[in-house]
């Protein structure tokens, strides 16, 4: 789908809706020069860049950077422009209705248990990996309401609707 501003594109995911709108929405884009964001008010955001160097959120009062496999959440409702992009950057998008839970996003490597607790978690592939048994290849999500146990790859995790516990967040380096 064409970003609303014409400089770029978003590949939807995975988008679910009810009657007052979004609920949440996985996608991924490409940010390949300095622009404004486009705003979704009552949606929460987060991004996670893939490949590329990042680039600079600014907005009244905000500065964030947005590092790869560092996810960076902020309010859909704040004007943000990307800044001092120098080279394309791929990034992983969640949206959810401000009304939910806080989603939270982490990196998993080999070897990680990952417990939803009551909750729905998906995982996107940024490698080829083996999930739960499941062999998936990079790009590839899957969505599941029981823990997935992780043997091989990296994947980006999204817990869209959170448990009591916290996602145990795994050591720099995986």
């Amino acid at each position: 789908m064409p970003w609303a501003n014409g400089r770029g594109q978003t590949v939807e995911i995975l988008r679910v809706e009810d009657a007052l709108g979004l609920i949440w929405r996985l996608s991924q884009a490409a940010v390949i020069e300095d622009g404004p964001f486009y705003r979704f008010p009552g949606i929460d955001r987060n991004l996670t860049v893939l490949t590329g160097p990042g680039f600079d959120l600014i907005g009244d009062g905000i500065a964030l950077r947005a590092d790869p496999l560092i996810p960076v959440a902020f309010s859909g409702d704040v004007d943000l422009t990307a800044r001092g992009v120098t080279a394309p950057s791929s990034d992983f998008n969640l949206m959810t209705r401000r009304a939910l839970p806080r989603p939270e996003v982490a990196i998993f490597g080999p070897g990680s248990l990952v417990p939803p607790e009551g909750g729905l978690v998906a995982g996107y592939a940024l490698a080829d990996a083996t999930i739960s048994g499941l062999s998936i290849t990079s790009g590839d999500v899957v969505l599941s309401d029981e823990p997935l146990i992780l043997t091989e790859g990296k994947i980006l995790l999204c817990r869209l609707f959170p448990g009591d516990q916290p996602l145990q967040v795994p050591p720099p380096g995986l």
